[in-house]
Order: structure tokens, then C-alpha cells, then sequence
């Protein structure tokens, strides 16, 4: 048995984000967040819908969904490394509050919204792979302002290993960093939704389009992430060059050219062009 990387853009909403599966949203939410009250029903906003290969762009990373008591969150699964992803979070949440309410202005109405990023890179400093942020008094850190809720997963943080999980969250994390590494469901995924995750991400399960969908998601995902890394890499070396000159220039006053070369690495050409510009 195979399985899809749930953290792909198809596989993580059709594994969240089906209404018809909603009993596996509800109970990855209650293991992962740190609710007052947990999760009893939930409906889905923007739930999956089998997509056609030519409406790929339009498929969207983020479910949205509404529990029974009006409690509003927000998943979001981010795989690229994006530094305005906590400015995009408190913009989604706060853009869904404030939509809560028309033109009445009926602020006893407003409920709470609550968002949950998943990442496949860091953001934070501390070491935790999942961190809680709430709003607090500076002076005594009272939770007096409670409707806006920000958590963050940072998979990358989290090294457990399958003999080494102790929580039913932490067999969630597991599933989305490993899933797609493994041959069977493990056996301490013992949690009804748990198998049932594991299941709708077993690839004998999905259509021949899905599969298209998926890999065609994964290829351009590949693609991203060779791009930016040539980036850096030539933003790595153009940095170094401009180094190497800075260190000649500044050499040329008390060493000959062969032994600048030797330090620098530069070649003797740059270094006699250098010492033109210098005395011109």
C-alpha cells in the first residue's frame, strides 16, 4: 500500500477537507488545538470537490469550516517557505471576523476564529513544532481578548520517530511528515480517524484524474523549489564575488598581485583591473 503526501495542496483538502469525511477534521482540530470546549460537529465551508486537471490553479490551499457552536477556523497548509505567512494569518483570521457582521453592527453576535498553519519550513525560534499565540495583557498576560487564535505546526521541528509518540497529536504530525514514506498504516495510528486519514490518503483510492492532479502538483512544487534554490545559490555566489573584491581592493596597497590572487582567489585579470581603477 501507497499513500500521497498529505501536505500537497489535493491531498491535504481531500484528507481535511470533505464534508463526507468531516468526522477526520473534527478529531485532527481537537487533537492538535488547545480548545476550551472540543469540536462536536463541523461544517465545511469550502469543501473538496473532485478537481479536472485543466482547473488546477483554481484549487486552493485553505479549509474553512464552522462548528456547531459558530466557532469559525482556519487550516492552512504551506509547504513553499513564504516569511509573510504570520502576516498572512492574522489577515485571514481578521478579514473572517470582520465579515461575521453586516452593517448592524450587532458586535455580540462576533465568534471566535481560530487558525491553524501547518509548515513545512520555521517561522519561530523557540523549538516546539507547535506553538499557540493568543491575544494578552502586556502587564499581567490576562486572556481577556479571546476571539482571535493563532496556532502554528512546524513539521519540520518535529523529530519523533514512530516508537517515540505519546499523544494522539503527535501521531497526526507523524502522519503528515511521513505518510507518503510508508508501505502500510502503522500500527499505533489506533484511532478510528486516524485509519480513516490514513485510507483516503492511500493511493488505490483516489481517481486516475486525482492522481494526474497530484503528481502534476508535486512536479510544479519540485520545479518552485529548484527555482528559489538556484536563487539563493546565485545570490550565495554573487555575494561572495563582491567579497573577494572588496578584500583585493583593500590588499592592493601592501601586496603584489600573485599573492592577492592567492588569498582572494580572484583571477590575475580582475586583480590588474583593479589596480588600474585604483590608480586612475
Amino acid at each position: 500500500m501507497k499513500f500521497v503526501d498529505p501536505k500537497t495542496d489535493i491531498a491535504f483538502k481531500k484528507i481535511f477537507g470533505d464534508q463526507a469525511h468531516k468526522g477526520v477534521l473534527i478529531a485532527f482540530l481537537n487533537s492538535v488545538l488547545e480548545l476550551e470546549y472540543p469540536i462536536e460537529d463541523v461544517k465545511i465551508a469550502n469543501g473538496y470537490q473532485p478537481p479536472h486537471l485543466y482547473g488546477l490553479k483554481e484549487t486552493t490551499l485553505d479549509i474553512k469550516a464552522k462548528d456547531s457552536s459558530g466557532r469559525e477556523f482556519i487550516v492552512e497548509m504551506q509547504v513553499e517557505k513564504d516569511r509573510t505567512f504570520a502576516k498572512r494569518a492574522l489577515y485571514y483570521s481578521s478579514k473572517a471576523y470582520s465579515q461575521q457582521l453586516d452593517k448592524t453592527e450587532k458586535y455580540h453576535l462576533l465568534k471566535p476564529v481560530i487558525f491553524l498553519g501547518i509548515l513545512d519550513f520555521c517561522i519561530f525560534d523557540h523549538p516546539s513544532p507547535c506553538s499557540r499565540h493568543l491575544i494578552l495583557n502586556g502587564e499581567n498576560h490576562s486572556h481577556d481578548l479571546k476571539d482571535l487564535e493563532f496556532n502554528f505546526i512546524e513539521l519540520p521541528k518535529f523529530t519523533k520517530t514512530g516508537d517515540e509518540l505519546n499523544t494522539v497529536a503527535d501521531n497526526w504530525l507523524y502522519f503528515l511528515k511521513h505518510a507518503d514514506d510508508l508501505q502500510q498504516i502503522p500500527t499505533h495510528a489506533d484511532t478510528p480517524a486516524l485509519r480513516e486519514a490514513y485510507q483516503i490518503a492511500a493511493r488505490h483510492h483516489w481517481t486516475q484524474e486525482e492522481l494526474d492532479i497530484y503528481e502534476s502538483q508535486g512536479l510544479k512544487l519540485g520545479r518552485d523549489r529548484n527555482v528559489l534554490e538556484t536563487a539563493r545559490l546565485d545570490g550565495l555566489t554573487e555575494g561572495m564575488e563582491k567579497g573577494k573584491l572588496v578584500v583585493a581592493n583593500n590588499l592592493l596597497a601592501i601586496m603584489d598581485d600573485a599573492a592577492i590572487a592567492q588569498v582572494t582567489g580572484l583571477d590575475a585579470s580582475t586583480i590588474a583591473t583593479l589596480r588600474q581603477s585604483h590608480h586612475d
